[in-house]
């Protein structure tokens, strides 16, 4: 009865998953494993029989690094423009160094060099640097010393994300504060206030002729004259004596102070048939338009005060390109509003529902860029595989945000379930697949393998790390990010994720990863040709 439950695949996995939340959520010294800790409660299952499908692995690889991809997207682009020198540094860093620590340990221990380039796939947790050592070498000795490589390349990289950061004294989630801080700092807080005009050089003229926000950068929500309240619009003229209530950063307000006059503490009261209200942009038609091309102004008579991103609060701008699930203030007339949040949408539902058929289609397109075949001689070839070609193209497809009526995105809750859920079902099979011939291949090959293997995964990354942070200065989220994609390990990547929320290690990881596995290949290629 035992057996044939552990046998029972889906049975394995879900308790594979159950026991490995439990070891992960056990802290030893404030130190725990979290979701990391599957992956070691999978080598055990491994070691003793239980076997994972293959497919099931590949099926939650997909799905982890195209959600990765997806939410990467658009910090990816801008990372490489603003720190890809860096980036691309480090990852010639790490490969160049995994080469020579294997080389110079192969030399030690008189490991043949079809070996070492099987360890060194192994450490590095490569497959597509498997399947060229292989190709390249004719030797079964590839396969082998990639097997046992392979678990410490997992779990060594685990370590070191868990432990690096405290021998440098820094606290990821305390890092994930600080640069959300700045990032918000970036961004000058909204706010308002109410001004009479006294400035006798807009006397008499028109708010389309001042043209005010261009002129000082905030938004004129409303406007009093002669007692009566209105939903200020181009032709409105400033009189002497008028209030005027305006929504803009401090600076903003500032500019505007000198350009019509003098800030009131006087409350402006809500006409009865004005609204304030905040509405969700759900209308994938809406999506990318900017604020200036929609012209809500003219067209309904309101105003836009401020819109807000991700917790972010954003100046209205007529250049703002609206994104799903923007949140604009809007003040106008009740009718016109309402009509506005039917053009926007306003579908709250709509921010948890999951359209399939973008993430459907994106997989597919990046299976198939990822079986694409590159020559480049007789000799040598190049394919992005599996998840190189996901990854790339989930990163394409964020970055153009839509297609059509194909939104290319995900609300933050359902990236997230996804990208649990594929992660959970990789660890598990890569997992037992590991723990399957651990102690076979340890005790046929012995020591100079394993130890070999072991330098090859850790000295890598902590030269890498050293000098990241102490020589390129490298913030620590961005740092393990890099290191984690030089090492093309997802189960890495999955351990930061765990621990913090920030997107920063994720974005270097997409930025990396595809140049470490290029670079991977070549190293394997070059030394196959020696061997």
């Amino acid at each position: 009865m035992t057996h044939s439950l552990f046998q029972n695949s889906y049975f394995s996995v879900f308790l594979i998953i159950a026991l490995g939340y439990m070891l992960g959520r056990i802290k030893i010294k404030g130190v725990s494993l979290d979701v990391s800790a599957v992956i070691f409660i999978a080598l055990l299952f491994g070691h003793f029989g239980v076997t994972i499908p293959q497919s099931l692995g590949y099926f939650g690889l997909v799905l982890f690094i195209f959600s990765i991809g997806l939410q990467s997207g658009p910090g990816f682009f801008d990372s490489f423009r603003r720190n890809g020198n860096n980036l691309l540094l480090m990852a010639l860093i790490i490969i160049v160094s995994a080469g020579a620590v294997g080389l110079g340990m192969g030399y030690l221990f008189g490991i043949d060099l079809p070996g070492v380039t099987g360890l060194i796939a192994g450490a590095l947790t490569s497959t597509p640097g498997l399947a060229v050592a292989i190709d390249s070498t004719h030797s079964p000795l590839a396969s082998i010393a990639y097997g046992i490589a392979y678990p410490f390349g997992v779990i060594g990289v685990i370590l070191f994300v868990k432990f690096f950061p405290k021998m440098i004294g820094k606290d990821l989630q305390e890092e994930a504060y600080r640069l959300e801080h700045e990032t918000k700092s970036a961004y000058p807080e909204v706010n308002f206030a109410v001004f009479r005009v006294v400035n006798p050089t807009v006397f008499g003229k028109s708010l389309g002729e001042l043209q005010v926000r261009t002129m000082t950068g905030a938004v004129i929500s409303r406007l009093i004259h002669e007692g009566r309240m209105v939903i200020p619009r181009a032709k409105h003229i400033l009189r002497e004596g008028d209030l005027v209530k305006a929504v803009g950063t401090d600076n903003s307000l500032k500019q505007l102070a000198l350009f019509i006059g003098e800030r009131t503490d006087i409350e402006l009261p809500v006409e009865k048939d004005q609204v304030v209200e905040s509405l969700l942009v759900t209308n994938k038609r809406i999506v990318d338009k900017t604020l200036g091309s929609l012209d809500l102004s003219r067209a309904y008579h309101c105003n836009v005060t401020r819109v807000r991103r991700s917790g972010v609060v954003l100046s209205p701008t007529p250049d703002l390109r609206l994104k799903f699930g923007d949140k604009l203030v809007i003040v106008g007339e009740q009718k016109n509003v309402q009509e506005i949040g039917q053009l926007l949408g306003n579908n709250e539902k709509k921010l948890s529902d999951t359209d399939f058929f973008p993430i459907a289609i994106g997989i597919v397109l990046g299976i198939l860029v990822g079986q694409l075949q590159l020559s480049f001689s007789d000799s040598f070839s190049f394919s992005l595989g599996l998840t190189g070609g996901v990854l790339i193209t989930a990163l394409v497809l964020s970055k153009l945000g839509k297609t059509g009526p194909i939104l290319w995105s995900m609300s933050g809750m359902s990236n997230q379930l996804l990208r649990q859920l594929g992660l959970l079902l990789f660890l598990a099979e890569v997992g037992t697949s590991a723990g399957a011939n651990l102690f076979a291949t340890f005790q046929t090959y012995g020591l100079p393998y394993f130890v070999t293997g072991a330098a090859i995964t850790l000295l890598p990354m902590l030269l890498a790390g050293l000098l990241g942070h102490y020589l390129l200065r490298i913030p620590i989220l961005e740092l393990m990010g890099t290191i984690v994609g030089g090492m093309t390990s997802t189960p890495g990547l999955a351990t930061i994720d765990s621990t913090t929320d920030s997107t920063y290690p994720s974005v270097a990881y997409a930025t990396v990863y595809p140049v470490a596995m290029v670079l991977l290949i070549l190293l394997i290629q070059l030394m196959a040709m020696f061997a």
